[in-house]
């Protein structure tokens, strides 16, 4: 009976703890069952139980060191409260938040979001549970021990050595870190209803339901100058079945058939302009192996993987669509690029570029979270997925400010930031599932095309900012398709941000 409300976050209410830090996060029931150890106090009541879970997305190290910034062993967060609201509309000082866990409020809990509980394919810790009004809860919210709170503290807690701080990281050296929590803290980050896969949380009078939040980590965490980390959640979340055994399989080389080992792996779906997103992502362990559970029940996942190993040999990405939940994929073959000449490069692609910020005519300073997609015909539709880069997802947000020089042409006082993507630099092997089978067709000949996004949030907030708020590119320096090559660099169209408040 465990439900995970620790992954997706976004604005609430603080009444209860206004020192805390609140971060929204979307909503997932647990794969264990309802909790019934809390008995119904009316016919209009019903049941949450909450847990979090995090399959490993940055513990498997590939490439090469210098493509590989942020490994982490362990991040660690203190929860004081879980709260939801019917309206997907409500502020954090409107009426009407339910707790989910309100044992949290007395007895923070510390969590290791890196090394959850590891039995089984589901890595989860319950936070707790509640009876409130029956409904369909639209909006989740996860409020944070401050670090420098006072009032209370976990039972035990890892980042004691850093002083009054409650939240930290652990590099790869054993280095601890603070990761500090952004002024969005006392207002909390929204998951509205898009954000929760499958809808709403709906609590049934007189039922019991899970709520499971997935916290991708390594997405989450942006570095800082003084070498601290900022906390930027990324999470999803749904209402999970008790007998969803979650999506699983193992990733292998295409002609040797020999596991990949640190190969990327998410679970992606469409947004509302109907790209598709990751939801969720993983590393392959040493026997090419992977698992992603629980999940929200009735959702169809698309699951991408590829692979940039310690020799440098790249691999394709691997794109298998409409992957129902309790679905083990068995082998997913990944395909190792290939030179185009006897003696060529087999190496993965470059992607660089400048994004720019400005406010009128005056510059103005931006986080830039970075995505690769690449768009694929499957029965006559073409389908826009994420691609995974090479690189860890902590450094795909990049910091747009006075300190970067912008290059000749730039909007007028703008603020400007440089990024580089490492891409696999072939077409994508697709898969499709139909009657429980997997059919996979090779890579598309010809010109492997790409394009670039990029999403504008406040630095400060974590508030989407800017107008758009999300630009792309699929075009080059020169105005030509957007084309990367094996070895090679391609110089990306500049993507310029305006109206930036």
């Amino acid at each position: 009976m465990i439900a995970h409300v620790l992954h997706w976050l976004k604005g609430h209410p603080v009444s209860l703890f206004l020192s805390s830090l609140v971060i929204a996060v979307a909503v997932v029931v647990s794969c264990t069952g309802g909790n019934k150890n809390n008995m119904m106090t009316s016919p209009n009541m019903g049941t949450v139980a909450v847990s979090i879970s995090d399959p490993p997305s940055c513990a498997a190290a590939v490439g090469t060191a210098a493509m590989q910034p942020g490994t982490f062993s362990d991040v660690w967060i203190t929860i004081v409260s879980v709260k939801a609201h019917i309206s997907a509309t409500a502020d954090p000082s409107a009426s009407g938040w339910q707790e989910l866990a309100p044992q949290l409020n007395s007895a923070p809990v510390q969590v290791d979001l890196l090394n959850l509980p590891a039995n089984g394919q589901c890595l989860l810790q319950q936070l707790g549970s509640a009876s409130l009004p029956s409904g369909d809860y639209q909006q989740i919210r996860l409020i944070l021990l401050a670090n420098a709170a006072t009032s209370m503290a976990p039972s035990a807690n890892a980042c004691a050595q850093l002083g009054n701080v409650f939240n930290c990281v652990k590099d790869s050296s054993g280095r601890l870190h603070t990761l500090d929590l952004s002024s969005e803290a006392t207002t909390g980050l929204k998951i509205p209803p898009g954000q929760i896969m499958g809808g709403p949380l709906h609590v049934a009078a007189d039922q019991s339901v899970d709520l499971n939040v997935d916290f991708n980590t390594c997405a989450s965490l942006v570095a800082e100058g003084n070498g601290d980390f900022r906390l930027k959640p990324t999470l999803t979340a749904g209402v999970v079945s008790p007998n969803m055994t979650g999506i699983s399989g193992q990733i292998v080389d295409s002609v040797t058939l020999k596991p990949i080992a640190g190969a990327t792996v998410t679970l992606q779906s469409q947004d509302k302009s109907g790209t598709d997103r990751i939801a969720m992502q993983a590393a392959t362990d040493s026997n090419g192996h992977f698992g992603f559970c629980p999940l929200a029940a009735g959702v169809l996942f698309d699951v991408v993987a590829d692979a940039l190993t310690s020799s440098g040999t790249a691999y394709d990405a691997t794109a298998v669509f409409n992957v129902p939940g309790g679905t083990n994929l068995g082998v997913v073959p990944l395909v190792a690029e290939t030179a185009a000449t006897t003696g060529a490069s087999t190496g993965p692609g470059t992607i660089q570029g400048v994004i720019t910020a400005v406010n009128g005519t005056t510059g103005a300073s931006i986080d830039a979270t970075l995505s690769a997609l690449q768009t694929v015909t499957i029965s006559s539709a073409s389908h826009t997925f994420t691609v995974p880069p090479f690189q860890k997802p902590a450094s795909l947000t990049i910091q747009v400010s006075s300190s970067s020089s912008c290059p000749m042409g730039s909007p007028t006082g703008a603020f400007c930031g440089s990024y580089s993507l490492i891409v696999p630099a072939s077409n994508p092997n697709v898969g499709t599932v139909s009657a429980g089978k997997v059919t996979y067709t090779a890579p598309a000949s010809g010109d492997v095309l790409y394009t670039v996004e990029a999403d504008a949030t406040n630095p400060t907030s974590n508030a989407v900012m800017c107008s758009p708020p999300s630009q792309t590119t699929s075009k080059d320096l020169n105005g030509m398709p957007l084309k990367v090559a094996p070895g090679a660099t391609t110089n990306a169209a500049r993507i310029d941000f305006s109206g930036c408040s």
